[in-house]
């Protein structure tokens, strides 16, 4: 086998620039061994030091990443324990262990939020009501309510945004979830909630700015938060809403700068997992997860 074939063979099977490197230099060694003067195969390879200066210097200073931000807030959502009784009066007897009190107030439960984005629905509609789903809209949230049910999830509630498309998705959606509680909520409309950086000049949205962003962060504050002390079970709760609305939640919730929620993309249906811990913390399980549908059923509109 040429050179030229063993090593387009190592680069789709390796990937890695740093395995290709090895690989060009072993494949050089072996045209030496095979007769070539030294003189010539180093001159043949010499082409690609460039794939050597892709590979940084290995030094502690280079591979040691700074923080860029400030530390975990554990009271993001106002609703850590300690916050919660530090500076407040205790009717605890002074016999009794002074933990206790917190230990009652301590949340015990896993809140599961999975965040769907509406299917696809009719631009050309110039009122909300008109603005419906499209054929291939439904197909896709039947696609989501399938997946949503074969996860085999003990769903608590089915909340949805109260504009037409999120609400026919959510409809859509809970003829798989038999008996899951469905309720509308004005705060999960879409909009703009906040002025997105670096700034886009051929988006520019009809409500203002801070119209939008106060009611998206009360509806944050509304469904992201960890659990209630009296919550004993971890619980699955579904959100039916938009776009913008989800992608300003997982900023918020993982407190990465929120007006960076546009430089994230969501597929029509997807879903969106985060898990919120006891102790305040959030993870991300999904972003956008759309891989259960048909490639010629995606769409981001």
């Amino acid at each position: 086998m040429s050179y030229r074939k063993t090593l387009k063979l190592l680069c789709g099977v390796a990937g890695g620039s740093a395995v290709l490197v090895l690989a060009v230099g072993a494949a050089a060694e072996y045209r030496g061994n095979l007769g070539e003067p030294p003189g010539e195969a180093a001159g043949r390879w010499a082409r690609f030091g460039v794939l050597r200066a892709a590979q940084p210097a290995w030094t502690p200073a280079s591979h040691t990443p700074a923080p860029t931000g400030h530390a975990w807030d554990f009271n993001w959502d106002k609703r850590d324990p300690h916050t919660m009784t530090n500076g407040k009066k205790s009717n605890t007897p002074a016999t009794e262990d002074p933990s206790s009190e917190q230990d009652t107030s301590k949340p015990k439960a896993t809140r599961n939020i999975l965040l769907i984005r509406h299917s696809q629905y009719n631009l050309s509609g110039t009122i909300d009501k008109e603005r419906i789903l499209t054929p291939l809209g439904r197909e896709q949230a039947d696609f989501t309510g399938k997946r949503l049910a074969a996860l085999g999830l003990k769903y608590d509630v089915l909340v949805h945004s109260s504009m037409a498309r999120a609400t026919e998705t959510a409809n859509i959606i809970s003829k798989h979830l038999a008996g899951v509680e469905l309720v509308s909520c004005d705060l999960l409309r879409e909009g703009a909630p906040i002025e997105p950086v670096p700034p886009v000049t051929h988006w520019k949205p009809d409500a203002v700015y801070h119209e939008d962003g106060a009611r998206i962060e009360a509806a944050f504050r509304r469904y992201i938060h960890r659990a209630d002390p009296k919550q004993k079970e971890d619980s699955y709760e579904i959100i039916v809403c938009h776009a913008n609305v989800i992608r300003y939640f997982v900023c918020r919730a993982l407190q990465f700068p929120p007006e960076g929620w546009l430089r994230m993309g969501l597929n029509n249906g997807s879903i969106t997992w985060l898990t919120i811990r006891p102790s305040g913390r959030v993870a991300l399980r999904t972003l956008g997860d759309s891989g259960f549908m048909p490639p010629d059923k995606l769409t981001r509109t």
